[in-house]
């Protein structure tokens, strides 16, 4: 069989399974077709389809660095987006916190993870911490939060923005301390 149609018969058996995997992690749909064409692309360049172990995880994992890719070039702000680096590809924070996997690294990780955003949410004024809880745990939107508040919605994006920033600070500095050990 040619590596042409092993292209072809991946993208048929794969497609539409990744396609929904990263439409499920981005804003919009452009976004994930574009995406889902880089994976493709990436998957074009490799010499022997054969020498990878998993398909569907390869796949998986070219589309999750994808999208931290696509969140890093946007800077974006959002839980979704903490994503960090290390040895084997990229960790996002929001999917292991909330996969099923009860190995004893992911139960650890958990546990420190929420212990240090407890502490880090606990450092922030009043009205960031809220802001924050109910932006990204309670799901409320942004403008739902401004009319709840009474306040103007630029001040909620604002409050939001400063209250991921210190966030962001704590959690690299956990995840440095994690990756150093």
């Amino acid at each position: 069989m040619s590596e042409k149609t092993t292209i072809l018969s991946t993208i048929r058996n794969y497609g539409s399974r990744l396609f929904r995997f990263i439409r499920g992690r981005v804003r919009t749909e452009e976004e994930a077709e574009d995406i889902l064409q880089d994976v493709w692309v990436q998957l074009s360049r490799l010499g022997n389809l054969d020498e990878i172990e998993s398909l569907s995880g390869w796949l998986h994992q070219v589309a999750r660095n994808r999208i931290t890719d696509t969140y890093r070039q946007k800077g974006t702000e959002s839980l979704d987006d903490l994503s960090y680096e290390d040895e084997e590809g990229n960790l996002n924070v929001k999917e292991i916190l909330l996969s099923d996997s009860h190995s004893p690294e992911d139960e650890f990780f958990k546990e420190v993870f929420w212990q240090t955003l407890m502490s880090a949410l606990d450092e922030l004024p009043e009205n960031q911490r809220q802001v924050f809880v109910w932006n990204e745990l309670e799901d409320l939107t942004l403008q739902e939060i401004a009319d709840k508040t009474q306040e103007n919605l630029k001040t909620i994006i604002s409050r939001k923005r400063y209250a991921v920033q210190h966030l962001r600070q704590r959690l690299q500095a956990l995840y440095d301390e994690l990756n150093n050990d």
